[in-house]
């Protein structure tokens, strides 16, 4: 399966920091950037090689801050300037993907758009090929459509989406309405989410023709919907982009989309879910990168860095390493060690989700050189 979708375009938002990956992650080098994987290559240059089959190199238009442009370029040569699209600071996923789509569908009137994140994990290229045609051809019906993976495990990590009855569409193999969306769960109503079958995680991808995400945004939040227009109006005129973006940017609503559209959305019976048979991770946090970099073998000890020194004994969990030194455990499990030049994280895979906390703290101490 090669050929390009003509009327797709795929928006990758490409902004926050990741800061339950610090000290990896930082504002001036935040998550997407990194090799995560071993591939070689950054999550965000990874994700842009999962859409081009469907897309062209064209067709796909990132949505980041100013202070990264320069990066996301260098990872990504075959990006036009005109579909590079900067955020004077960060204002969530809804002004980002709305931006895009207000940019989009005043250059295409007729264009289906697509929102996936510039820092998840996918394997299984073909199979999510075949999930985002099938929720194109769920969205020319003028739905909403999200892709929800099917889970592997009951994972408390995130957010689950309900399946509800079968919705028939030419083209698309298998499509149901959303029920509703439940918020991260906990152990046991995860694994009873698992045993009922007809929950997916929520993976936060969304395809729709721009026109009709953007009547959602207006429905729900007039005011970013407004602002967004206004941008769009002025944003391929260089002399009236800068000032329209330091002028209207910092008012516009910061929301997730999932709050402003899909769950509006799904409420009103006009969103739509196709199920993902793909490996799928967001790579929240470094007990997920260890599992990712592990096989999901918790006695393995992952090593990520090029020029990591790291010496074991009866030891998992991950190690980064972006220093020199040598570094050597013995006899502890589930560790989390990350050695970086100005600052060392010490945590175990049980505690991950509270690195979130030191970042907050080290902003409360003005702290910022280490962020």
């Amino acid at each position: 399966m090669v050929d390009e979708i003509p009327d797709f375009y795929a928006v990758i938002p490409a902004g926050g920091v990741g800061s339950r990956l610090w000290p990896l992650s930082r504002a001036d080098a935040p998550k997407f950037l990194h090799d995560l994987t071993g591939s070689g290559h950054s999550l965000l240059r990874d994700t842009w090689d999962r859409l081009v089959p469907l897309t062209g190199s064209d067709r796909i238009a990132v949505v980041t801050g100013r202070a990264h442009r320069a990066a996301v370029e260098a990872q990504l040569p075959g990006i036009p300037d005109k579909n590079v699209f900067l955020e004077s600071e960060p204002r969530d996923s809804a002004a980002a993907i709305g931006l895009a789509a207000a940019i989009l569908h005043r250059r295409h009137p007729d264009v289906i758009i697509g929102s996936f994140a510039a820092d998840h994990v996918i394997r299984g290229s073909r199979v999510f090929e075949f999930a985002v045609r099938d929720a194109v051809e769920v969205a020319r019906e003028g739905y909403i459509c999200t892709i929800g993976i099917t889970p592997s495990e009951p994972a408390v990590g995130f957010g689950y989406i309900k399946r509800g009855g079968e919705l028939i569409v030419d083209g698309a193999r298998d499509a149901s309405m959303v029920e509703r969306f439940v918020e991260k769960p906990d152990l046991d109503t995860a694994r009873a989410y698992v045993a009922d079958r007809s929950y997916l995680w929520n993976a936060g991808m969304f395809i729709s023709r721009a026109d009709v995400l953007l009547a959602e945004i207006e429905a729900n939040s007039p005011e970013l919907h407004a602002g967004l227009l206004e941008l769009a109006e002025a944003w391929d005129d260089r002399d009236l982009r800068g000032p329209a973006v330091d002028r209207i940017w910092p008012r516009l609503k910061k929301i997730a989309i999932d709050y402003v559209v899909a769950e509006p959305a799904a409420e009103k019976g006009k969103l739509a879910v196709v199920p993902g048979h793909f490996d799928w991770d967001d790579v929240g946090d470094f007990a997920s990168l260890a599992k990712l970099n592990s096989n999901g073998r918790k006695n393995d000890l992952a090593i990520l860095g090029e020029n990591a020194r790291i010496l074991s004994d009866a030891a998992s969990g991950i190690v980064v390493s972006h220093t020199s030194r040598v570094i050597s455990l013995i006899g502890v499990k589930d560790i989390v060690v990350v050695d970086t030049p100005d600052a060392l994280l010490v945590t175990t895979s049980e505690n991950a989700q509270r690195v979130k906390h030191v970042v907050d703290a080290l902003k409360l101490t003005g702290r910022g050189d280490v962020l």
